[in-house]
């Protein structure tokens, strides 16, 4: 009997039509355009405008198109993992919100919280409910409205994210393609240095708390940086070799885009040139949970059965991973 993977059988994304230029942000703070691409590589980002849209709204559009590709309809999904750092509210669960406005009416749901390592930790989580043969449709969404978390006062932070989302859907294959291998990893020692200090137990809300800007993301830039371009280039080697893999073997690395010294950092670790990364920071800039989603989802027309993608990711936590898989279709 044919070992059963779980293969992604179909993507989709969505970004909003508004879009933030490194130029405005001149505007909005002291920074210039220069200093801004030469050390992330961001020109945009996209930015959700509009009264009463949240996370969920940008998921709509991705999944709809989705499950149009793939001719299925909303009530065929099963399960629905929203992996997200800016969930709609703080309870129900975006995967809830989202099955209502879709239809989803025969599938549970849940968000996973992993910051920018959440897609992969979703995919990783997914992976399990088909293999077992629990379920046979498996939507893993990745997205976040980072604009609704920004203080657009901090020159160190709102330079960097946007806002955005993609989705796929996880079948079985018995082929040998699909997902094959991940290794995940956590450090909560690292959360004083990337986190948003208000607005859960441990500090809830107040007048002080929000005189404070203690609701918007908050990152030692040094220090995550540090630990990114290590941990990130580390994990998607160790992926490779863990599966005797060598540089020739990869067609696609998908990196998490956080930065664009941290991707060059883990392309040349794995040994590979530029043209086998997908990059669209630029564009987009860190859409946390949406960026890999967003790059399979650009990148759909170029791929072919059987190719060899390394995902790779690392987000506040601190939480770090790689995925290797084989693409199905």
């Amino acid at each position: 009997m044919s070992k059963v993977q779980a293969a992604i059988t179909a993507v989709n994304g969505y970004v909003p039509e508004y879009v933030l230029t490194n130029k405005e942000l001149e505007s909005i703070v002291e920074t210039t355009d220069e200093w801004i691409t030469s050390r992330t590589g961001i020109k945009e980002r996209r930015i959700l405008k509009g009264e009463g849209l949240g996370t969920s709204d940008m998921a709509v559009h991705a999944v709809n198109g989705l499950l149009k590709k793939r001719g299925i309809s909303a009530e065929d999904i099963e399960l629905i993992i929203f992996c997200t750092t800016t969930p709609d509210m703080q309870f129900p669960a975006s995967a809830n919100i989202l099955a209502d406005k879709i239809g989803a009416v025969n599938a549970w749901g849940y968000d996973l919280q992993a910051a920018c390592s959440g897609f992969i930790f979703g995919l990783a989580t997914a992976s399990q409910f088909i293999e077992t043969g629990k379920h046979k449709n498996v939507l893993v969404i990745g997205g976040d409205k980072m604009s609704s978390i920004i203080n657009y006062e901090d020159r160190t932070t709102c330079i960097i994210f946007g806002d955005g989302c993609g989705a796929v859907l996880l079948e079985a294959n018995e082929e040998g393609n699909g997902i094959i291998d991940s290794l995940l990893h956590t450090d909560g020692s690292g959360r004083n240095h990337l986190n948003m200090k208000a607005g859960g137990s441990v500090n809830p809300a107040s007048h002080e708390t929000i005189d404070n800007h203690e609701h918007f993301v908050h990152q030692e830039g040094q220090a995550v940086f540090k630990f990114a371009v290590t941990n990130m280039a580390n994990v998607a080697a160790e992926i490779m070799e863990r599966n005797q893999l060598s540089s020739d073997d990869i067609t696609w690395l998908v990196p998490h885009q956080a930065n664009k010294r941290i991707i060059d950092a883990t392309a040349n670790r794995m040994g590979i040139g530029t043209e086998k990364v997908m990059i669209n920071i630029e564009k987009y800039g860190n859409t946390t949970n949406g960026t890999i989603p967003l790059c399979l989802w650009e990148w759909e027309s170029q791929l072919k059965k059987g190719d060899t993608l390394i995902l790779a990711a690392f987000g506040g936590g601190f939480t770090w991973g790689s995925i290797y898989l084989k693409w199905a279709y």
